[in-house]
C-alpha cells in the first residue's frame, strides 16, 4: 500500500490560531505535526482527560490530562502584524524558499 502525505506549509514552534471546532479562535504554539496522519498537536489546545487503569507506575490508576492532535485544515498561521489567521505564499530570494504572508507580506521564517 502506498502512503500517503499531506502537504503543509506549517512548521514546528510556528503560532496558530485555530478556525473550527471547540477551540475555535484559541491560539498556541505547534508541538508535533503528523504529515502521515494530516494532524498537529498544538501546545494548550484541545486537552482531554485521559483515564489510567492501575500498573505499576501508577498502582491506584487515575487521570491525566493530555493534548490530542487537531486537523491540519482547520488551523492557519498567525500573523502579528495582521492581528489574524492568514493564508501562506512562497517567495524565492537568492534561491531560499521564505514563507510570507499573503495579506502583509511579513516573513514567517
Amino acid at each position: 500500500m502506498k502512503q500517503e502525505y499531506k502537504r503543509t506549509r506549517l512548521k514546528k514552534n510556528d503560532n496558530v490560531v485555530v478556525t473550527t471546532g471547540a477551540d475555535r479562535g484559541r491560539r498556541g504554539k505547534v508541538i508535533k505535526i503528523g504529515v502521515t496522519t494530516g494532524r498537529i498537536i498544538i501546545e494548550g489546545i484541545n486537552k482531554k482527560n485521559k483515564h489510567l487503569k492501575p500498573g505499576p507506575e501508577q498502582p491506584k490508576g487515575g487521570t491525566v490530562n493530555v493534548q490530542y492532535p487537531v486537523d491540519i485544515s482547520n488551523v492557519m498561521i498567525f500573523c502579528d502584524k495582521c492581528k489574524k489567521g492568514v493564508r501562506i505564499g512562497i517567495q524565492y530570494k537568492d534561491k531560499n524558499r521564505i514563507r510570507v504572508c499573503r495579506k502583509c507580506g511579513k516573513n514567517f521564517d
